[in-house]
């Protein structure tokens, strides 16, 4: 179990070992009770912008494509 406290700053890593950036913030799905995506911005950079859609797609990472999590997290590639 990974709590979500200790997923800030963490860094992302492909399985392929390219790094994605460090997790700022997180995008909570409630209806299905788990984490949508991780973001590499905070959310408040993203929503102050014009372009939020296209910021958004560019700083986030789908929590499905979500590996391990240890001292970073490591995803495939995207679905």
């Amino acid at each position: 179990m990974v709590l979500l406290s200790d997923m800030y700053g963490k860094q992302i890593i492909s399985n392929e070992g390219k790094r994605l950036g460090s997790i700022e913030d997180l995008i909570l799905d409630f209806e299905e009770g788990r984490v949508a995506s991780m973001l590499t911005t905070k959310i408040d950079n993203l929503i102050k912008s014009e372009h939020t859609a296209q910021l958004l797609k560019k700083n986030s990472i789908s929590y499905d494509r979500v590996k391990n999590v240890t001292e970073t997290v490591i995803v495939g590639a995207p679905k």
